[in-house]
């Protein structure tokens, strides 16, 4: 029987044991990713290394127990900590180590709360309100953002942080300050990741560069000519934090966007590996999956977590079967606190934000624009803005101008239905929009066609009879047939505007007939003063129907002419 809230029952009792080596060593091997470059986010939120140990440990183990995707792997992402570091930032201005780490466990809480309260009311369709276009340009805008945040660190130099913008200024300004040591670390780990990516992909390169780094830390002794390591991390299993109630007003908001952009990475990375025969994940479901994963994790001092698309991946393409994958890379990020923190302390903070930098470089995706780009020049506009607006208005304004754009894009293409003037195709019943390409197409006199697509209402009815008129009133016909195949249903307001528009046809001596009308919309009519006036006979289930019709009047008018 399947277990809807915690799915773990229904795999784990149809679980094979021959699936289990398979499950382990993914596990393993996707661990080997996942921990480095959680260490890494970490810092870029402003917290220390071991809570992104924690962000490895806790939310992942708590997924696999609720969530609905087999391969997804939960952890911290470069969106996520970029803006948890805004977040965070606003609310300890200080930057008090103590108070970071209540903030950023308050702040997990609040965002587990808010998924799980989403789930509620049924909001897992919330995940699609970023469209792919504008999501294009604001992962590119968090990328830029993301790069200049970790140069500082690469370089080994110090600036006071205040825009995008004079940020860049500021690195350009202390380029000559930068420390030849850390420079040489963060620009060998760096060439290290890119050649590890293109000649031996399958090879876990965030794992090789910081192994690399704590080699080079103890036998070089780097601390000595000035390169800054992690220093010390606390061993042991975390400690329970309690969320600060105190906190809750200057990190709701942020939760709000650090929720949405976390659900919106889980469903997208859970949709993108489901391999076929595996069923897709369920939105609803993993609503719970992270509410529960993030405040879990947050109570045992993780940061704010989601799936990861590029981890995800290592995991699928490691080989894991089932969820028993994200327990094993659980289990290493445990061993690793219990009996890897001093040897972590090596780190150099320049690899580390070189790993940061390879992994969010990948966020600018010029491909994807180009693509947008010969689809449609108004999206490739649209992913522009995004990106801009995350770099200069910042990362938490520039997610809900992210919202807004695409709720733009959507409305404005929603009040924008096309209207076509349709043809025969001919020797057949096939009707279609009369087009240069098609010269052959047949029209009737004294006939016009007209076809829109998209549920009809206030907002675009007006648009529709725009478009509309012109066209009547260039072709005065005798009958106007409105193919509505493409309208599912119509508004108040417009069924208003078309009764109205129907008497005004009359008065000009047209007649106004409806084909192919939707059940919805024939409903709505039946029951209405139009279906008095329009009568069955002006009403038609499909379009060649209503044209026989009207060439068969048009032939007894014919002959009956003297």
């Amino acid at each position: 029987m399947k277990n809807t809230f915690l799915p773990a029952l229904t795999w784990l009792a149809r679980y094979e044991r021959k699936w289990l080596r398979t499950d382990l060593l993914a596990g393993l091997t996707t661990a080997a990713v996942v921990i480095p470059k959680a260490m890494a986010y970490a810092t870029v939120a402003g917290l220390p290394v071991q809570v992104g140990i924690y962000t490895a440990l806790v939310p992942v183990a708590v997924y696999a127990l609720f969530g609905t995707s087999r391969p997804l792997s939960v952890s911290s992402t470069a969106t996520l900590g970029i803006l948890c570091a805004t977040a965070l930032s606003n609310a300890v201005p200080d930057d008090d180590p103590g108070r970071m780490l209540a903030a950023s466990s308050t702040l997990a809480v609040l965002v587990g709360a808010i998924l799980i309260l989403a789930r509620i009311l049924k909001l897992g369709f919330v995940a699609n309100f970023i469209s792919d276009p504008v999501l294009t340009g604001f992962k590119a805008g968090i990328g830029l953002v993301v790069v200049v945040d970790q140069l500082p660190k690469l370089l080994g130099i110090h600036i006071h942080k205040v825009g995008w913008m004079r940020d860049v200024g500021e690195l350009i300004q202390h380029l000559p300050d930068s420390s030849v040591p850390t420079l040489t670390v963060g620009l060998a780990t760096l060439a290290i990741i890119v050649l590890l990516e293109h000649f031996a992909p399958r090879w876990p390169s965030p794992l090789i560069v910081v192994g690399g780094g704590i080699g080079a830390a103890f036998f070089l002794e780097l601390p000595t000519i000035g390169v800054a390591t992690v220093g010390h991390v606390p061993g042991g299993l975390p400690n329970l934090i309690k969320p600060e109630l105190s906190l809750f007003e200057s990190l709701w908001a942020p939760a709000v966007a650090i929720a949405l952009m976390s659900f919106t990475e889980t469903i997208a990375a859970g949709r993108a590996f489901t391999a076929p025969g595996e069923s897709r994940p369920d939105a609803n479901q993993e609503l719970v999956a992270t509410g529960l994963a993030n405040m879990a994790g947050g109570i045992f001092g993780a940061m704010p977590g989601g799936g990861g698309t590029s981890q995800t991946a290592v995991n699928r393409k490691a080989g894991a079967l089932t969820q028993m994958a994200a327990f094993a890379s659980a289990g290493v990020a445990l061993a690793t606190l219990l009996f890897l923190a001093p040897v972590v302390g090596l780190i150099p903070q320049a690899t580390l934000a070189a790993v940061v930098i390879a992994f969010s470089v990948g966020l600018i995706n010029l491909e994807d624009f180009r693509e947008i780009r010969r689809f449609r020049s108004q999206e490739f506009q649209w992913a522009l803005v995004a990106c801009v607006g995350v770099v200069l208005l910042g990362t938490l304004k520039g997610i809900v101008a992210a919202v807004i754009l695409s709720m733009i894009s959507l409305l404005r293409m929603a009040n924008n239905p096309p209207v076509y003037v349709m043809g025969r195709k001919r020797d057949s019943d096939v009707f279609r929009p009369l087009s240069p390409d098609n010269p052959d197409d047949e029209t009737f006199p004294g006939l016009l066609i007209l076809k829109t697509e998209n549920r009809i209402y206030f907002g675009n009815a007006q648009n529709v009879g725009d478009r509309m008129w012109p066209l009547v009133k260039e072709a005065r016909p005798q009958v106007l047939l409105l193919d509505c195949s493409g309208i599912p249903g119509i508004e108040f307001t417009a069924f208003k505007m078309l009764c109205d528009a129907e008497a005004k046809l009359r008065e000009e001596g047209t007649e106004l007939w409806l084909a192919a009308l939707s059940p919805e919309s024939w409903q709505l009519i039946q029951g209405s003063p139009l279906h008095e006036v329009l009568g069955n006979e002006r009403l038609f289930f499909t379009v060649p129907q209503a044209v026989e019709h009207y060439l068969a009047q048009a032939a007894v008018r014919r002959d009956g002419a003297p």
